[in-house]
């Protein structure tokens, strides 16, 4: 077959395959658009998910009746003065979007400057049917109708009503959060779904606007559990919040991460959230982000896919180091910090009366009460201590020392422990309860990691080297990191195709399981991303080694091995959350108690 020109009609529909994959991606090209043209109020009005009705209007510059025709033309743009692709201001440039949009879909785009009349263009999949004056307000409409309803292998793939409506509600979101100076308004079916009144100062940097926008979007809880990141380098400006580990999602699609205010769904950006919370949640649970990435746009190459949601950065590891380091350095200085959600959690499970299938102790009488003996606990006379009470807390000081010591220290002064598992400590402003194998496993790993960045960890030789049986593929996997192993202080060496010889573990895990411990590891390694950098290999390594040496769950404490515990948190990096991003305290306020017994 000889080569040919293709007809402009069916360009403009391949071009719409890459650009317009469902009604979503024409919004963001819309309101892109619209950004682009300088507006200050951008309403959406949707139908049917976006398939029936998309619509955009704007209050920005405008366009003349002959710029009006030209922009639906292919490669037609404003947006590049110079032609110079290595410095793009703007989030649309390509001039592909309306044409492509047209030729799947009746298009009406109307527009009208400050200066000039108003005037509508009317295409119905790829045929001009209106071309003539139109009475409107300074801005510019578009209006989407009927997407890709004469395209039935394109309209078929599209997902559910409810799945596209969602879709066309994050791209708002993503663009909104970007964007704090604008005022944007959605709504789906007459239904409003998000409005967002401009922020005097968004126009400026992170510190202008964005955190209101983000707490008006995210939702207050987020704000209210989240750390500000502010971080400098090389001429990169890294800014934005970040939820603390104990405030995670089951799903990764609350991380926003915006380069130069373009929403993008980058590989390695992704990566990088994900090493710096390696060793502080679970694999299965996401953080809550909203980073932005600010650059000289010459260290960005925006143009690497059609729809402009994946980049390309002239210096790739200094962007993942920056952000991984400028999570970090924010995560650190939360200390001890938790989610404020966990606690009203724990509120909601609290119950008046006794459980359900309980019986009630009866009361003892006079005459059986003074036949007990009795004990001073905090200073005044009790019954004896039940059993869950720590033995020694019988000789706790006076009250007035505790109330002082309680002053002194924010985790508070234990009283208790129950269950064998948790620490109640009292505080001047409630109570605080303390998961103790969590709290310890998570003091465990950082002072690993504290030691193995100063090549510090000391080993404890066994005195009789414990051999581990494995299959030959995991031993040889065990071996390949045994200078990983070796830097936290756990010495292998092969024994046979088929087991390992454990001849020293870390000094302080004191009494461990070498054998369990190393079977875990296996697991670990099994489940490492081969991409993982040897930092993040450590840290997971690390946290194997600090659950198998924590405090376990069932072990009595002494009040002093619980005050020092409470101690520990406090000056403890992430000791709000174990390795597992799991909470390891939960405080309730004095206000919180008296509603529990209706006192408020």
């Amino acid at each position: 077959m000889p080569i040919r020109r293709l007809p402009d009609q069916l360009v403009n529909q391949i071009a719409a395959g890459e650009v317009v994959e469902r009604p979503a991606s024409a919004l963001k090209e819309l309101i892109e658009n619209a950004i682009d043209a300088g507006a200050k109020r951008i309403a959406i009005e949707l139908a049917g998910g976006g398939v029936d009705l998309l619509a955009v209007s704007d209050d920005g510059s405008g366009m003349t009746p002959d710029e009006l025709r030209l922009a639906v033309e292919r490669h037609a743009t404003s947006k590049l003065p110079d032609g110079d692709l290595s410095a793009i201001a703007t989030l649309g440039f390509r001039g592909e979007a309306l044409p492509s949009i047209a030729s799947v879909a009746t298009l009406t785009l109307a527009s009208r400057t400050v200066a000039g009349d108003g005037w509508a263009l009317t295409i119905d999949h790829g045929r001009v049917i209106g071309d003539g004056p139109a009475a409107l307000p300074p801005g510019t409409r578009v209006t989407v109708e009927g997407l890709f309803a004469r395209v039935p292998a394109r309209r078929k793939f599209l997902k559910s009503e409810r799945a596209e409506l969602a879709a066309c509600v994050d791209v708002v979101r993503r663009l909104a959060m970007a964007n704090p100076g604008i005022g944007f308004d959605l709504r789906h079916g007459g239904r409003r779904l998000l409005a967002a009144d401009a922020v005097v100062g968004g126009e400026g940097d992170f510190a202008g606007g964005r955190p209101a926008r983000l707490a008006a979007l995210l939702g207050h809880d987020f704000a209210a559990n989240a750390v500000a990141i502010d971080l400098d380098r090389d001429g990169l400006h890294l800014g934005g919040l970040a939820g603390v580990p104990t405030f995670n999602r089951g799903v990764a699609d609350h991380q926003f991460l915006f380069v130069n205010a373009r929403p993008v769904r980058d590989r390695l950006l992704v990566g990088a959230v994900r090493g710096a919370f390696q060793d502080l949640l679970a694999r299965d649970r996401h953080p809550v982000v909203a980073l932005f990435l600010d650059v000289p746009p010459d260290f960005v190459d925006v143009n690497v896919h059609p729809a402009k949601t994946e980049v390309r950065f002239r210096d790739a590891g200094l962007v993942r180091g920056m952000i991984v380091s400028g999570l970090r350095r924010a995560l650190d200085l939360a200390g001890h910090r938790a989610s404020t959600t966990v606690a009203a959690g724990a509120m909601a499970a609290f119950r008046a009366g006794s459980m359900p299938g309980t019986a009630v102790p009866p009361t003892p009488s006079f005459a059986e009460r003074s036949a007990q003996p009795v004990s001073a606990v905090g200073g005044q006379w009790a019954d004896a201590a039940p059993a869950w009470f720590a033995p020694t807390a019988r000789t706790e000081a006076p009250a007035a020392d505790a109330a002082a010591t309680m002053a002194t220290f924010p985790m508070g002064v234990a009283r208790a422990q129950v269950a064998g598992t948790y620490i109640v400590a009292e505080t001047p402003d409630g109570m605080i309860l303390v998961d103790q194998h969590a709290a310890h496993e998570r003091l465990m790993l950082e002072r690993l990691k504290a030691a193995a960045a100063g090549r510090a960890i000391a080993s404890q030789l066994l005195l009789l080297p414990q051999v581990v049986d494995l299959d030959p593929g995991a031993a040889a996997h065990v071996l390949e990191h045994s200078d990983a192993f070796a830097a936290l202080g756990l010495d292998l060496e092969g024994f046979g195709v088929a087991a390992v010889l454990v001849r020293a573990v870390p000094a302080a895990l004191g009494t461990v399981d070498a054998e369990r411990l190393v079977r875990d590891l296996v697991d670990d390694l099994a489940a490492f991303d081969s991409g993982m950098a040897l930092t993040e290999r450590l840290d997971a390594v690390a946290a194997t080694m600090a659950c198998h040496g924590s405090v376990r769950a069932g072990r009595l404490l002494s009040v002093a091995e619980m005050n020092a515990l409470l101690r520990e948190m406090e000056v403890t990096p992430h000791s709000g959350q174990c390795n597992h991003g799991r909470p390891t305290w939960v405080q309730l306020a004095k206000t919180d108690l008296e509603k529990l017994f209706g006192r408020r």
